[in-house]
């Protein structure tokens, strides 16, 4: 079958023969239609992030995908259901505490592998295996975008743990600050809309006209330019925040995000940065997050219940949303095109049906 991998000696991705899936015991057997890429699948073919599987030296990428049971397999799923598969899955060294609790975003590495990232191949392929409880399922209104359920499932994730770092007292959140206008931090706005935050704001760095700024500002949202305003002087130019979602990777987001926050604020970090040095008055910020009683959690991954509530809100965005987000969709023998720069891409799709 068809597959879309890197090697260990060419990080180009390209279309390879590869065998077809083995059902193991339980398995379900998906057929894939469409496969997301995203800022990860760059990071790993640069190297900068995750792992070939153990022994092998090839590995397939796409860790977003949405497919069609080919074979149940005896399990509860049908012959022609719309699934999305979870990207993480238990280490050579077999299940722990973390998959067996149903918490598998929660394992620390070195007890876990993910798929098309760190140690297992990926879903950019045309058929794939998964266990049951790795399934989840999608209505068939999602056949060309469900897909974006795993994404989004981070997003869910990290506002998550965020308003559950606030639970000890009663937390009553309107304002919302999402860094970076790529795909997560758009799916990210348009989740905080969907959760019926008031005030959004996205920071990106890009000039009018801009197809990312245009989607900010149809959900409701406010544009901020980076270039323009420093997180330090987001609370005097538009307002403090109660919440800060840092989707864009660049390590001084994740110490700034407190500039943004408002007394009992929280900030929520998604982006892997590289390692990088940069100067900044940590005793200040510590200062002012203990006597402002303010938080910053990190997140990564997700569980099904996660992609659970992603497949509600993503039913509950507007048409336009998605229509607009998607803009540009190849066949696998195209795959350099879908990975090339270009501003005017924002989300890019391999189609595995067309």
């Amino acid at each position: 079958m068809k597959a879309v991998a890197v090697t260990r000696d060419d990080p180009t991705p390209r279309v390879i023969e590869v065998a077809d899936p083995e059902l193991g015991e339980g398995e379900v057997l998906v057929r894939v239609c469409r496969v997301g890429i995203d800022g990860t699948d760059h990071e790993v073919i640069a190297g900068n992030h995750g792992g070939f599987p153990a022994g092998e030296e090839h590995m397939v990428l796409g860790h977003e995908a949405v497919g069609v049971v080919e074979d149940p397999n005896g399990s509860a799923f049908e012959t022609g259901q719309l699934v999305v598969p979870t990207v993480r899955r238990p280490p050579a060294t077999g299940s722990n505490r973390y998959f067996e609790n149903g918490e598998p975003d929660m394992a620390p590495a070195g007890q876990y592998v993910e798929r098309g990232i760190d140690g297992a191949h990926g879903h950019m392929a045309e058929y794939v295996t998964a266990p049951p409880e790795c399934l989840v399922p999608v209505p068939d209104s999602f056949r060309e975008f469900g897909f974006l359920v795993e994404p989004l499932s981070n997003a869910v994730k990290a506002v998550e743990h965020a308003e559950a770092s606030r639970s000890a007292f009663e937390w009553e959140p309107e304002s919302a600050f999402v860094l970076g206008n790529g795909p997560l931090g758009l799916l990210t706005v348009a989740l905080l809309r969907e959760q019926g935050y008031d005030r959004l704001y996205c920071m990106g760095r890009r000039d009018r006209p801009d197809p990312t700024i245009d989607i900010i500002e149809e959900t409701g949202a406010t544009y901020v330019d980076s270039r323009e305003t420093n997180l330090e002087d987001v609370p005097d130019e538009y307002e403090q925040m109660d919440l800060v979602v840092e989707a864009t990777g660049y390590a001084r987001h994740g110490v700034e995000a407190v500039e943004a926050l408002a007394p009992n604020g929280v900030a929520a970090l998604l982006g892997i940065p590289g390692d990088t040095t940069f100067e900044f008055d940590g005793g200040r910020i510590h200062r002012e997050m203990v006597l402002q009683n303010q938080a910053i959690v990190g997140s990564v991954n997700s569980h099904v219940g996660h992609f659970e509530t992603a497949r509600e809100a993503l039913a509950a965005f507007p048409d336009w949303f998605v229509d607009d987000l998607l803009t540009g969709v190849f066949p696998p023998e195209d795959i350099e095109a879908a990975f090339e720069s270009d501003r005017a891409k924002i989300k890019t799709v391999i189609d595995f049906e067309n």
